[in-house]
């Protein structure tokens, strides 16, 4: 089987804020204490994806819509703090932590229900994911997934990357519509795109003909009746 082990790449830790910086403690740099903005999925909204793509064998839905702040991701490695005002550095740090999985934290996303075994084994999880930082082991990717995991489906945004609000309407209509294109057979697809360009050449051939053959009129004085 495949496995699909997370790319580190979309869990890097983004740009938060805004930022607010505390009071120094003695001995310690600045606290800086993180504001974000955060929303509970509508009931109506998970209650629309829950009919639509059913359940897994956890009795939770197989799709899910998330806000962008609220979606947190284990990731493990060095991290660099800085002070937001002057940029100086304020501490590395070795360590495990939960950042904002998706850049676009300002954003409603629908995330799709993968099962455990989708990622491998534990074993196989550990060795892939495994980092060594600061003179000790650390899990890049967090806990191996035992209970499966959600991945990104889709970002819901309008087509110059406006906000789009969320509703049950809309949900729905996502999760219906990935289920469908996962349903339908890659070679009934390729048969689609096959036939596709077979007429396209036909309709080629045709117009070369009638443009090359300058010795009688456009086809031969015979009626042209294009067969599709």
């Amino acid at each position: 089987m495949q496995t699909a082990i997370p790319s580190r790449r979309g869990l890097r830790p983004v740009q938060r804020g805004p930022w607010k910086q505390s009071s120094r403690v003695a001995g310690r740099g600045p606290r800086i204490t993180i504001l974000r903005e955060t929303h509970d999925t509508p009931e109506a909204v998970a209650r629309s994806l829950e009919i639509a793509g059913g359940i897994n064998r956890f009795r939770e839905p197989n799709y899910r819509a998330v806000w962008g702040w609220n979606r947190l991701a284990w990731i493990g490695g060095k991290f660099t703090e800085r002070d937001p005002n002057t940029g100086a550095l304020f501490r590395e740090v070795v360590e495990l932590r939960q950042e904002p999985k998706y850049p676009a934290v300002n954003r409603w996303h629908i995330e799709k229900w993968l099962p455990p075994e989708t990622y491998g084994s534990p074993r196989a999880w550990w060795a892939q994911t495994i980092e060594f930082e600061g003179g000790r082991n650390i899990p890049a990717l967090g806990p191996y997934p035992a209970r499966g995991e959600y991945e990104h489906c889709f970002t819901l945004e309008g087509p110059h990357g406006e906000f789009v609000q969320l509703t049950p309407t809309v949900a729905e209509h996502i999760a219906r519509a990935v289920e469908r294109s996962r349903r339908h057979p890659r070679s009934a697809g390729k048969r689609a795109l096959y036939d596709r360009e077979q007429r396209q050449e036909r309709a080629y051939d045709a117009y070369a003909y009638d443009i090359l053959d300058d010795a009688v009129p456009a086809f031969h004085k015979q009626p042209f009746v294009s067969v599709l």
